[in-house]
């Protein structure tokens, strides 16, 4: 069953056109809808992007990867900025705090195939930050400047349109994304993705939009709403908020793959979809999985899978019991074996 929310509360004030029925462009690629997902390090590699946007999702961005040339050929970044297969657009998300080094990745990534560059200046991990990349890159707008101008003129006469995500701002007293997305859209940057929280914030707390709105407010160019986005009623109250171009769901989509498509469907239409069922959850989990290991290869595979199978079985009876399960498998064939009878168990437990 599905529940519908009014179509006028769809509906853009000034034009009475529903939000997502004109389409939205990066570009030269007009995206399938605006519901993406977000670049998430250890998640969003090419498996799990593809079976997104297969289940709806309007876009998918890459892990980020390192700028570092002595790094790309590495098992590790290789695997990030590998989109074999993928349809078009292909986003690459590179990080660094170099803007030659910067430039030169990203010029190495669109010789590879990708379509879009986005840089990456919202990861607030130490280990990223420390290298004065990520989200500290936006404590120094000179050298925001520098960077975005030189990727951009790097990329010229290849038709590679070039984003940038970023933060509200360093810290809660340094919320400056707005003079950043006014910086970004001086040089030619195609779109801008704001996380609702500061550096300083890390995920902590709740998702502030109010910055969003402003910077939606100051430039042109698109703005994507990101941070805590996790239905399709929250994203409709977050571009009511903000007027934003589009949404990107991060953190609520591990494990749930369907979600950007769910969120999709409400915004389009104003019906809310059930949940799905186990026996539609075992078969996208399967396909992922068997994906994930063709990918990685099965001794790996089977190791970084155990993240996934926990989010997508989240919840369900028994589930911390089975995470015991899932580590002790060492094959492929096992923690399919363990995963189909756990889910046999589900099934049988609903049924009596």
């Amino acid at each position: 069953m599905t529940s519908v929310v009014h179509p006028a509360a769809l509906q853009v004030p000034a034009s009475g056109i529903p939000i997502f029925t004109k389409p939205l462009a990066i570009g030269r690629h007009l995206l399938a809808n605006r519901v993406f997902v977000a670049p998430m390090a250890g998640v969003t590699d090419r498996p799990y992007r593809q079976l997104c946007r297969s289940l709806g999702a309007g876009y998918a961005v890459s892990e980020m990867a390192a700028s570092n040339a002595l790094l790309w050929a590495t098992e590790k970044t290789s695997r990030r900025i590998n989109h074999e297969g993928e349809h078009a657009p292909k986003a690459v998300q590179i990080a660094g705090g170099d803007a030659a080094i910067l430039a030169e990745a990203a010029r190495f990534n669109a010789n590879r195939g990708a379509d879009i560059i986005d840089i990456n200046m919202g990861c607030p991990a130490k280990k990223v930050c420390n290298k004065a990349a990520g989200s500290a890159l936006m404590q120094d707008e000179k050298q925001v400047a520098d960077i975005l101008r030189a990727v951009i003129k790097s990329l010229q006469g290849m038709d590679v349109p070039v984003t940038l995500k970023m933060r509200t701002g360093y810290s809660r007293s340094q919320r400056n994304a707005v003079q950043l997305a006014r910086i970004a859209e001086a040089e030619g940057i195609a779109m801008v993705t704001i996380h609702g929280r500061t550096r300083e914030d890390q995920y902590r707390g709740e998702a502030e939009y109010e910055t969003i709105a402003q910077v939606k407010a100051a430039v042109r160019i698109p703005v994507v709403a990101n941070g805590d986005i996790d239905s399709g009623p929250k994203a409709l109250r977050v571009l009511q908020q903000t007027g934003a171009d589009a949404v990107m769901i991060g953190r609520a989509a591990q494990g749930r793959p369907w979600l950007a498509g769910h969120v999709a469907h409400f915004l389009e239409t104003g019906e809310t979809q059930t949940a799905p069922d186990l026996q539609s959850i075992s078969v996208w989990l399967h396909s992922h999985l068997l994906d994930h290991y063709a990918f990685y290869g099965e001794t790996k595979g089977v190791r970084s899978a155990r993240k996934h199978i926990g989010w997508y079985l989240q919840g369900l009876p028994g589930v911390r019991h089975f995470r015991e399960t899932i580590f002790r498998a060492e094959t492929a064939q096992d923690q399919l074996a363990a995963i189909d009878q756990f889910l046999l168990e589900q099934g049988l437990r609903c049924a009596a």
